[in-house]
Protein backbone atom coordinates (compact mmCIF):
# COMPACT_ATOMS: atom_id res chain seq x y z
CA UNK A 1 0.00 0.00 0.00
CA UNK A 2 2.78 2.46 0.90
CA UNK A 3 4.61 1.80 -2.38
CA UNK A 4 1.36 2.20 -4.33
CA UNK A 5 0.56 5.49 -2.57
CA UNK A 6 4.07 6.80 -3.17
CA UNK A 7 3.83 5.96 -6.86
CA UNK A 8 0.45 7.73 -7.14
CA UNK A 9 1.80 10.80 -5.32
CA UNK A 10 4.90 10.89 -7.53
CA UNK A 11 2.61 10.76 -10.60
CA UNK A 12 0.52 13.62 -9.19
CA UNK A 13 3.66 15.69 -8.57
CA UNK A 14 4.93 14.92 -12.09
CA UNK A 15 1.63 16.29 -13.47
CA UNK A 16 1.98 19.33 -11.19
CA UNK A 17 5.52 19.97 -12.49
CA UNK A 18 4.40 19.49 -16.12
CA UNK A 19 1.48 21.84 -15.62
CA UNK A 20 3.75 24.57 -14.25
CA UNK A 21 6.58 24.05 -16.74
CA UNK A 22 4.42 23.70 -19.86
CA UNK A 23 1.71 26.15 -18.79
CA UNK A 24 -0.83 23.31 -19.05
CA UNK A 25 -3.58 24.71 -16.85
CA UNK A 26 -5.96 21.79 -17.43
CA UNK A 27 -3.35 19.33 -16.17
CA UNK A 28 -2.40 21.63 -13.31
CA UNK A 29 -6.00 22.20 -12.23
CA UNK A 30 -6.60 18.44 -11.92
CA UNK A 31 -3.80 18.24 -9.33
CA UNK A 32 -5.60 20.46 -6.81
CA UNK A 33 -8.68 19.98 -4.66
CA UNK A 34 -11.27 22.63 -5.51
CA UNK A 35 -10.89 24.45 -2.15
CA UNK A 36 -7.09 24.66 -2.15
CA UNK A 37 -5.39 27.88 -1.08
CA UNK A 38 -1.80 28.82 -1.80
CA UNK A 39 0.44 30.93 0.40
CA UNK A 40 3.91 32.05 -0.52
CA UNK A 41 6.70 34.39 0.39
CA UNK A 42 8.14 35.89 -2.77
CA UNK A 43 11.11 38.13 -1.98
CA UNK A 44 9.48 39.20 1.28
CA UNK A 45 6.04 39.82 -0.24
CA UNK A 46 3.06 37.75 0.89
CA UNK A 47 1.21 35.81 -1.80
CA UNK A 48 -2.20 34.36 -0.92
CA UNK A 49 -4.51 33.09 -3.64
CA UNK A 50 -7.26 30.61 -4.25
CA UNK A 51 -6.61 27.74 -6.61
CA UNK A 52 -8.66 29.42 -9.35
CA UNK A 53 -6.73 32.70 -9.03
CA UNK A 54 -3.43 30.78 -9.13
CA UNK A 55 -4.51 28.83 -12.25
CA UNK A 56 -5.57 32.09 -13.91
CA UNK A 57 -2.09 33.50 -13.22
CA UNK A 58 -0.41 30.47 -14.80
CA UNK A 59 -2.75 30.79 -17.79
CA UNK A 60 -1.76 34.44 -18.32
CA UNK A 61 2.03 34.07 -18.14
CA UNK A 62 4.53 32.60 -20.53
CA UNK A 63 5.46 29.07 -19.58
CA UNK A 64 9.04 28.24 -18.63
CA UNK A 65 9.11 25.81 -21.57
CA UNK A 66 8.06 28.51 -24.06
CA UNK A 67 10.87 30.69 -22.69
CA UNK A 68 13.40 27.95 -23.47
CA UNK A 69 14.17 27.16 -19.84
CA UNK A 70 15.70 23.88 -18.74
CA UNK A 71 13.43 21.66 -16.63
CA UNK A 72 15.04 21.40 -13.17
CA UNK A 73 12.10 20.72 -10.85
CA UNK A 74 12.56 17.86 -8.38
CA UNK A 75 11.02 16.06 -5.44
CA UNK A 76 13.11 16.50 -2.29
CA UNK A 77 11.00 14.27 -0.05
CA UNK A 78 7.61 12.71 0.54
CA UNK A 79 6.17 11.71 3.91
CA UNK A 80 3.03 9.54 3.83
CA UNK A 81 0.87 8.63 6.81
CA UNK A 82 -2.42 6.93 6.02
CA UNK A 83 -4.55 9.11 3.75
CA UNK A 84 -2.41 12.24 4.12
CA UNK A 85 1.04 13.17 2.88
CA UNK A 86 3.51 16.04 2.74
CA UNK A 87 5.85 16.68 -0.15
CA UNK A 88 8.82 19.04 -0.27
CA UNK A 89 9.75 20.14 -3.77
CA UNK A 90 12.38 22.26 -5.47
CA UNK A 91 10.69 24.29 -8.22
CA UNK A 92 13.17 26.65 -9.91
CA UNK A 93 11.87 28.56 -12.93
CA UNK A 94 11.64 32.03 -14.48
CA UNK A 95 14.48 33.40 -12.36
CA UNK A 96 13.00 32.19 -9.08
CA UNK A 97 14.31 29.50 -6.76
CA UNK A 98 11.08 28.19 -5.23
CA UNK A 99 10.65 25.52 -2.57
CA UNK A 100 7.13 24.14 -2.24
CA UNK A 101 5.53 22.26 0.62
CA UNK A 102 2.42 20.45 -0.57
CA UNK A 103 -0.19 18.95 1.74
CA UNK A 104 -1.86 16.03 0.00
CA UNK A 105 -4.92 13.97 0.83
CA UNK A 106 -6.38 10.81 -0.62
CA UNK A 107 -10.06 11.56 -1.08
CA UNK A 108 -12.40 9.20 -2.88
CA UNK A 109 -9.40 7.07 -3.85
CA UNK A 110 -7.48 9.89 -5.53
CA UNK A 111 -4.55 11.97 -4.26
CA UNK A 112 -5.02 15.74 -4.51
CA UNK A 113 -3.07 18.79 -3.37
CA UNK A 114 -5.15 20.38 -0.59
CA UNK A 115 -2.71 23.12 0.44
CA UNK A 116 0.45 24.68 -0.96
CA UNK A 117 2.94 26.90 0.79
CA UNK A 118 6.11 28.06 -0.88
CA UNK A 119 9.01 30.44 -0.65
CA UNK A 120 11.64 31.90 -2.91
CA UNK A 121 15.22 31.53 -1.71
CA UNK A 122 18.00 33.66 -3.24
Amino acid sequence: MYTENRKEIEELIASYFEGIFNGDVKKLEKCFHEYTYLYGDIKGEDYLKSKSAYIEGVKNRQSPKSLGEEFRMAIIGIDILGKVAMAKLHVPFSGYNYYDYLSLANMDGEWKIVNKIFTHVD
